[in-house]
């Protein structure tokens, strides 16, 4: 099977944001820094999503490849939080799209396309971390290097690594609170989104939300939690 190169850039600034959060020293000239940039039109690239969908369902091989050059760099976007191992990354972002192969027939066109597919994406990641704390694999979290941060100037903090310490800090959580603190907060996705993206209930991303929350506030005892 083919490799999915991906762009990995743009996985700086949100997490970035949220480290400025966790330390209390968000300000409205970092928020500014966020790229938003590269968004398509929604309309003509669901046209073409359907097209492909439906002459991918007929066997047409060259239209999934379609999907999936036009998809791949949202699904590396979005694999990229469950694992920023490169093998590991590649293989999710893989998962994603031979699943998605497999369940076409159950896409029902009455929804953008990239949301179905984020939503797999979502599934094939969540499992991933469930599969590694069966396994107890846990990230590597050094709590001397979080506390040198967060004694850092906005303009001092080297985002790469900030990006890697809060990956790793989410990863001392179980998999559900890591999942929806990801969703809510790196993700950006409010409530309604969440809950389509796990398939919970809008009550239960706001009542999982909160005890992540309570667990990040327990592993920091130190910092100010404001999420």
């Amino acid at each position: 099977m083919a490799i999915f190169t991906i762009n990995k850039s743009f996985v700086i600034s949100p997490e970035w944001t949220f480290v400025l959060y966790l330390t209390g020293i968000l300000s409205e000239k970092v928020k500014l820094m966020i790229d938003r940039t590269g968004e398509q039109n929604p309309d003509i690239e669901q046209s073409l999503d359907i097209g492909d969908v439906r002459l991918s369902r007929q066997g047409d091989p060259d239209a999934y490849k379609r999907l999936i050059e036009r998809h791949q760099q949202e699904i590396g976007k979005i694999m990229w939080r469950f694992s920023r191992n490169q093998t590991v990354h590649e293989e999710l972002v893989q998962d994603v799209f031979v699943e998605a192969y497999i369940s076409l027939a159950t896409y029902k066109e009455r929804a953008p396309f990239t949301h179905w597919l984020t939503r797999i994406a979502t599934r094939v990641g969540y499992r991933y971390w469930k599969q590694k704390a069966r396994e107890k694999k846990f990230e590597r979290f050094s709590f001397e290097e979080w506390d040198r941060l967060t004694t850092e100037s906005p303009e001092e903090i080297d985002s790469s690594r900030a990006a890697e310490l809060l990956h790793n800090l989410l990863g001392q959580l179980p998999p559900r609170d890591r999942l929806v603190l990801t969703l809510r907060y790196l993700e950006g996705c409010d409530v309604v989104e969440t809950a389509h993206r796990t398939g919970w209930t809008k009550s239960m991303v706001k009542v999982q939300a909160f005890r992540a929350k309570r667990k990040l506030q327990k592993l920091l005892p130190k910092q100010e939690v404001v999420v």
